[in-house]
């Protein structure tokens, strides 16, 4: 017990020291430990069925009130409550949420016509959309101030166990005022009752996930990760949006620089020339762009007029619009300005990782659910069916196939940093037009690099923001 205490350090700092000691008290008292640590013991009601105090609270500087000992049908030993006074902590942080009601069935009568908006520029039009949304969302859902939550509640928690606990704790309440043993034998019988519906409760939701997640390794292994080593809450973080944009921008461009000199615009045209391919990006018809916006993911983006879920709902209705402004885009080449804008937000590459380290963070760009939904028009990945298992087994594939030829065979594995982020722009543009893409689908592909902007967000202070623009002869933005 005196080493342990020496480890302590004897200044003004606040101690407390409980646990079982099963000592009694008077020996505790002779033996010098606690004047040697300007340590008091606080006076404890019996903490064992049998009626003797085995559990002793220690504390330094400040004394522990209204002690308690409840009985648990888990355990011989009862639980100790105590009060004892603390540093005020600061308020919690208020957040502006809105409350978005179910959508009518025409939720934008301020638009304009179709007609009227097919004749508007493509950027006047997007503008004109997105803004009909945002104040129709305002309209029907102004923001309110509410208190934010420290927790997310447990999800096997289910509305009979809500109610359930509601009723222990009332009657634990009856019981420490009444103080009959009546009360108690209810609160004991509540209890375990209690304890064991938790159980199952437990038990059948991670039966129901894992069941679900049989085929998907990935999920399987998230989930006895997460069961097995839960991941400790984040420290707090010094790193401002600053410094995340700073350290970003630097590494790209140390990367870059340790390039080799890249060959000439007309050098690779000579090398790769052919005959035109492909001029002018095909349009969409209002069915295909329907099918897109529901199958997409409904994400949350702070740049987004109204929530993911509510535009797909009413996509119907939206359908008209939207259509006009994703084939305006693709068959005039340009990109709307407002689609070119991303939310970067840093996050701890693993939870274990020191948070302080800013090169323990990785970018993760949120777009607009608009703008995905012009991306996916013509995506060529992520794409369903298409994942790096099919690349794995086509490998393995040839690998046993010069095998069995008696050859030799050499992998070569390569994991680039930045990979997606340190692409030249006027190489993948000249290397574009060498293989046929030229015209308006050219220029698509052109409009949609140059321009581009990012606003930095810290995850500890969404409210702290750092923008930034590039230009064509940037490297791309973090996808």
């Amino acid at each position: 017990m005196d080493t342990l205490l020496s480890v302590f350090p004897s200044d003004s700092t606040p101690l407390t020291v409980l646990g079982d000691f099963n000592l009694p008290s008077d020996k505790l008292h002779s033996s010098g430990l606690l004047n040697s640590f300007s340590l008091s013991v606080n006076s404890c009601p019996p903490t064992h069925k049998e009626g003797n105090v085995l559990d002793l609270v220690f504390t330094h500087l400040f004394p522990a009130t209204d002690m308690t000992a409840t009985p648990l049908h888990i355990s011989d030993n009862h639980l100790v409550s105590f009060t004892i006074t603390l540093p005020i902590l600061p308020k919690h942080n208020s957040q502006h949420l809105s409350h978005p009601p179910k959508p009518p069935l025409s939720l934008l009568p301020s638009l304009p016509d179709h007609d009227s908006f097919s004749s508007l520029l493509l950027n006047s039009a997007t503008d004109t959309l997105l803004s009909s949304l945002s104040s129709t969302m305002d309209l029907l859902c102004p923001l309110s101030t509410i208190r934010k939550k420290n927790s997310s509640t447990a999800p096997w928690l289910s509305d009979v166990l809500h109610n359930n606990r509601r009723e222990l704790r009332s009657v634990v309440r009856k019981w420490k005022k009444s103080k009959l043993d009546t009360d108690l034998i209810s609160y004991r019988t509540l209890l375990s009752k209690f304890s064991l519906d938790m159980t199952s409760a437990k038990n059948y939701f991670y039966k129901e996930k894992l069941e679900t997640s049989a085929q998907d390794p990935r999920k399987l292994h998230n989930i006895f990760s997460s069961l097995l080593n839960p991941p400790a809450p984040p420290s707090p973080s010094s790193l401002t949006t600053e410094d995340f944009a700073t350290f970003y921008t630097e590494k790209i461009e140390r990367i870059c620089q340790t390039f080799t000199s890249l060959p000439t615009s007309s050098t690779s045209h000579s090398q790769h020339s052919t005959t035109p391919s492909l001029m002018q990006l095909s349009t969409v018809a209002a069915k295909e762009v329907l099918q897109i916006t529901r199958s997409c993911n409904p994400t949350i983006c702070p740049l987004d007029p109204i929530p993911s879920a509510m535009l797909q709902t009413i996509s119907p209705d939206l359908l008209p619009f939207i259509t006009t402004v994703i084939n305006g885009s693709l068959t005039s080449g340009h990109v709307p300005t407002v689609f070119k804008k991303a939310r970067v937000i840093p996050i701890l590459k693993k939870p274990a990782l020191d948070p302080s380290d800013i090169s323990n963070y990785r970018p993760v760009s949120l777009l607009s659910f608009l703008s995905k939904i012009l991306e996916r028009v013509n995506q060529s990945g992520f794409k369903a069916a298409h994942s790096t298992e099919t690349a794995l087994l086509a490998v393995t594939e040839k690998l046993h196939a010069a095998r069995s030829a008696k050859l030799s065979s050499f992998l070569i594995l390569l994991d680039l940093s930045a990979a997606v982020d340190t692409v030249n722009h006027k190489t993948l543009l000249s290397t574009l037009r060498s293989l046929g893409i030229c015209g308006t689908a050219w220029e698509w592909f052109a409009f949609y690099l140059d321009g581009r902007s990012y606003q930095w967000c810290n995850s500890i202070n969404p409210t702290l923001t750092k923008v930034i623009r590039e230009s064509g002869a940037s490297r791309s933005v973090f996808h």
